[in-house]
């Protein structure tokens, strides 16, 4: 069985769309993304440096399009990949993306979703003196009590010795001065504490435009970052990406649900290579692929051929079948 995935906000890299936009039909395809989304993403995909692309209003469009871009060369039609992939998943911001790749959403819904999805996360940040870091190693039990005690929030869990915590600059801080045994804290470049209730409100607004779009069953069953649950419903997986923003990523679990439901093959799309990391690391005996160039694209559609197979037999969410509205 092969899963295809996205990354989240924070795996941006400069220049990425360069050898993307050399071939006519990719540098047209972006140039509409952007009049969609009002950004320049030829612009920040090649020439912006990683102060620029950090930005978030800028980065969770930029990922976006770069799925996309390699999705539609890859697979001919949602339904060419319903034939390879059994399981699709998304980090973070990696679900919307996967959301219009897997059908839910159109590729224009889904620049719209991500300019608003940036945008917003964008002003929460900006409004107070937040951030996030990643503790590296160490006993669970103690990385949680740390945690508690500097009065951080546990916000993704990514895999084996590795989550993320986010809060208040100064409680982050006390965190690095005082880190739990044997880990590592590693403060990451996102200015804001997010995936916490403080986000609430933006997962509110965000609701509203997921109601405001025409949604369809996905033509490759999704896993939800927050309970690894198996979604087939458009709308259901729609209104989880809207409130996911405000809630914590699961992503051992995901990959865990992988394991047990016999993914033999896990292929990143662009820009790839933190899921493939994790996932390494985490499934011993699953094969990866991270596609980053289109010169890659002939390697990863092999590697889709070779790992093809049926999805999941049942869904760990079957909530209603109404395509949206």
């Amino acid at each position: 069985m092969l899963a295809i995935v996205a990354p989240g906000q924070g795996a941006q890299k400069p220049g990425a769309l360069t050898p993307w936009l050399k071939d006519s039909q990719f540098a047209e395809r972006l140039f509409w993304f952007s009049e969609v989304c009002g950004i320049d993403l030829a612009h920040y995909g090649t020439a912006a440096g990683p102060d620029t692309i950090r930005d978030t209003a800028v980065a969770q469009p930029l990922l976006v399009a770069s799925g996309l871009l390699s999705a539609r060369a890859l697979f001919s039609t949602v339904d060419d990949l319903s034939l390879r992939a059994g399981l699709a998943a998304g980090h973070s911001l990696g679900e919307v993306t996967m959301a219009a790749i897997v059908g839910i959403l159109n590729d224009e819904q889904a620049m719209v979703f991500a300019r608003a999805r940036g945008r917003a996360m964008a002003d929460f940040a900006a409004d107070g003196d937040s951030g996030m870091a990643a503790i590296l190693g160490g006993d669970a039990a103690e990385v949680l009590a740390a945690a508690q005690r500097n009065n951080l929030d546990i916000v993704n869990r990514n895999g084996p010795g590795q989550v993320v915590v986010a809060g208040d600059v100064a409680d982050l801080e006390r965190l690095q001065d005082q880190p739990p045994s044997l880990t590592r804290i590693v403060r990451l470049e996102i200015a804001g504490a997010f995936h916490t209730t403080r986000l609430r409100g933006v997962a509110e607004q965000l609701g509203r435009y997921a109601a405001s779009m025409f949604s369809r069953d996905p033509a490759t069953a999704m896993l939800s970052n927050r309970d690894s649950q198996v979604v087939r419903n458009g709308r259901t997986m729609l209104d989880r990406i809207a409130q996911q923003v405000s809630m914590p990523v699961d992503w051992i679990s995901c990959l865990e649900t992988m394991q047990r439901m016999g993914v033999t093959g896990l292929l990143e799309m662009p820009p790839a290579g933190s899921l493939t990391g994790i996932a390494r690391r985490a499934l011993p005996g699953v094969e990866t692929f991270a596609l980053n160039t289109p010169d890659e694209l002939d390697a990863a559609r092999s590697f889709a051929d070779r790992h093809a197979g049926p999805g999941p037999a049942t869904a760990g969410l079957t909530a209603g079948t109404d395509a949206g509205h």
